[in-house]
């Protein structure tokens, strides 16, 4: 059985999509939250109680509709839902909107992924590069398909995690698919300051993405989706820095 979510809400295109894609090749159910739930990155609901109602969207597919959060979704979906029934695969997106780079940390899509893989379930977070509700999901949707196709004969190892970004063009232009690592970047960020119907002040988060990577580095996922690549980053866990564990030996003696 195939759990799909997502950040977007459950009547985005993007998960449209990959239900679409999904249903071809197994048993699918879905829970995905009732509202957009962008850059919640892994929060979870603790001061409130979370509200599931089932829906008709995708036909004849089991489908809820939560309340919380992308990560509460696949809690949700794991504990209460499906507590009786395997879920062999999580699928999130598909994203509208990169999650490469950095944006794997502030990603729902990502983090409601990342959950399922922490409770030993083999998960892939998709994203297109169009943040645009009439985006075009036409390659997104081909290039899904090969790699949920890949996974399911060929079991994840060593990580239970995929991320996979997916540039925005053409069927027929995009090059294939490059297995790479997170690019380096971040995003330099501003608030933009206005007033209220009181006159009281609120600020508004903007910015733009920068990359740090060596424009002769093309190992990475910032390089593949500009060269117009399907990038697939194996994720995982673990956020120690382990080049810096020698480096900070000397604490042990303080």
């Amino acid at each position: 059985m195939i759990l799909i979510t997502n950040d977007d809400g459950i009547v985005a295109p993007g998960i449209r999509a990959l239900v679409e894609v999904a249903s071809k090749l197994d048993e699918v159910v879905v829970v995905a939250p009732d509202s957009p739930q962008s850059g919640k990155g892994h929060a979870i609901t603790l001061d409130k109680g979370l509200k599931l109602r089932k829906v008709d969207i995708f036909g004849d597919i089991e489908a809820y509709e939560c309340s919380g959060t992308p990560v509460d979704c696949v809690k949700l979906a794991k504990i209460l839902l499906f507590k009786d029934r395997k879920i062999d695969l999580c699928l999130s997106g598909i994203n509208h909107g990169a999650n490469s780079s950095v944006n794997i940390i502030y990603s729902g899509t990502m983090s409601a992924a990342m959950e399922a893989s922490l409770e030993g379930i083999m998960s892939v977070g998709f994203s297109l590069l169009d943040f645009s509700f009439e985006a075009d999901f036409s390659g997104a949707k081909i290039y899904a398909e090969k790699v949920i196709r890949s996974i399911m004969d060929k079991p994840l190892m060593h990580c239970n995690l995929l991320n996979v970004n997916i540039p925005a063009c053409k069927p027929e232009d995009i090059q294939g698919i490059k297995v790479c690592r997170q690019g380096d970047g971040a995003w330099v960020e501003s608030y933009e300051e206005g007033k209220d119907a009181q006159g009281e002040p609120f600020y508004w988060l903007s910015g733009s993405f920068v990359s740090y990577e060596s424009e002769t580095s093309d190992d990475h996922d910032l390089w593949a989706l500009k060269n117009n690549y399907v990038s697939v980053v194996p994720s995982g866990h673990d956020l120690t820095c382990y080049k810096g564990i020698d480096n900070y030996r000397y604490l042990e003696n303080l």
